[in-house]
């Protein structure tokens, strides 16, 4: 059992990988979803990582080095790539005025922190990772966890819009999105503060949902999270990050090239789509599962959730050519796995599937922008 206080909490069920150390759930998973979405429940996510990075220089520096255009007193999100513009950091950031502050998975913040320090150089700038120091906790709407509170950081979701310097990749109209619904904060507080909330909650001041509750609202509304939908070869292109964590017109960073490539000339191999899966009988496939055409494997589920409003819902990363319209099916176990970047068969027979109904949000045919403006000016020129 983890040493997180709100596990004392009456019918606190603690979360598995990657929210090991949080309450999953308090004993009301459904009633603790529809709590949250109307903004009058908290959730601890003192389990994810918090880096400092303090000095003049952070912003400039911090510019430098990500995907997204950082400023004293801003707050987004943003990704380090790797040279071949694979995504290998995601996190929040928030500036207070003094320092910025970001918001990484619970493994992440010391590989962010270490990173960030090899790139110092001569900058004035100093990182810390503070996440044994530092808590995370979530609510929806717009939210106040900061009674009491007086030196709490506040982030706002950037996903219920299409960031400065981005674009949505989702085959939807940007107001129809259901990432404009996702009035998403985190609230970074000490540990003295953490347990005033703590206080509040056992007194029935505060009421609290688990993680599975949080969950369950971001698959809905599309958005994709470093612990489930990034693997080694993950784009930004392909989980519609451009949308509010990628800042196109902004100068040279590591794996800019790609981003510019792939956006202007080509398109992300792979794409992530929104499915609503058959639960009659309650199971839901795990993460990892393989989804398929017919019998072909053609991507696989990367977040499974039981949403109190939608379902069974889940959403997986499918190669980019897979039909819209396809019929596609969910394993149910993980007999049949991922290896080496290829999807591989089973050999432990057919597995037991679920049928699945596909949403696009990342569109086949996303990506290519310069030669689409270069088809809407000859279309202009013909009229």
């Amino acid at each position: 059992m983890s040493n997180s206080p709100f596990l004392r909490l009456p019918g606190a069920v603690e979360g598995v990988v990657p929210d090991a150390g949080v309450a999953a759930h308090y004993g009301e998973p459904l009633r603790e979803q529809r709590a949250l979405a109307r903004g009058a429940a908290a959730v601890d996510a003192s389990h994810l990582g918090v880096v400092r990075v303090a000095g003049p220089d952070r912003a400039d520096w911090l510019t430098s080095l990500c995907t997204q255009v950082l400023t004293v007193g801003g707050h987004g999100e943003s990704l380090i790539l790797s040279p071949q513009g694979r995504i290998e950091h995601q996190f929040a950031f928030a500036d207070d005025g003094e320092c910025t502050w970001l918001i990484t998975e619970h493994d992440g913040a010391a590989p962010l922190a270490e990173f960030l320090n090899r790139m110092r150089f001569m900058k004035q700038v100093e990182v810390t990772d503070l996440s044994s120091e530092r808590f995370v906790f979530a609510s929806m709407g717009g939210m106040n966890l900061l009674d009491g509170i007086s030196d709490a950081v506040v982030w706002d979701d950037p996903w219920t819009g299409i960031a400065a310097g981005g674009t949505q990749y989702a085959a939807i109209a940007p107001d129809e999105h259901p990432g404009t619904r996702y009035r998403m904060r985190f609230t970074i507080v000490s540990a003295e503060d953490r347990d005033r909330l703590l206080a509040a909650a056992r007194a029935g001041e505060l009421t609290m949902a688990g993680m599975l509750a949080l969950e369950a609202l971001r698959v809905a509304a599309w958005r994709p999270r470093f612990a489930r939908e990034v693997d080694e070869r993950a784009l930004p292109h392909e989980l519609d990050l451009l949308r509010s964590a990628v800042h196109l017109n902004k100068g040279c960073y590591r794996g800019q090239e790609t981003v510019a490539k792939v956006h202007n000339l080509g398109h992300p191999p792979r794409r992530l789509a929104f499915l609503d899966l058959d639960g009659m009988d309650g199971r839901l496939p795990a993460p990892g599962a393989l989804v398929r055409d017919g019998d072909k494997p053609v991507g696989r589920v990367t977040s499974t959730v039981l949403h109190y409003d939608e379902g069974p819902i889940a959403l997986a990363l499918l190669k980019r050519n897979v039909d819209p319209r396809a019929a596609l099916r969910v394993d149910l176990d993980l007999a049949a796995q991922v290896a080496d970047g290829a999807v591989a068969e089973s050999e432990a027979g057919a597995p037991e599937q679920v049928d699945a109904y596909q949403t696009v949000i990342v569109a086949p045919d996303a990506g290519d922008a310069a030669q689409m403006a270069e088809l809407r000016r000859k279309f202009r020129g013909q009229r």
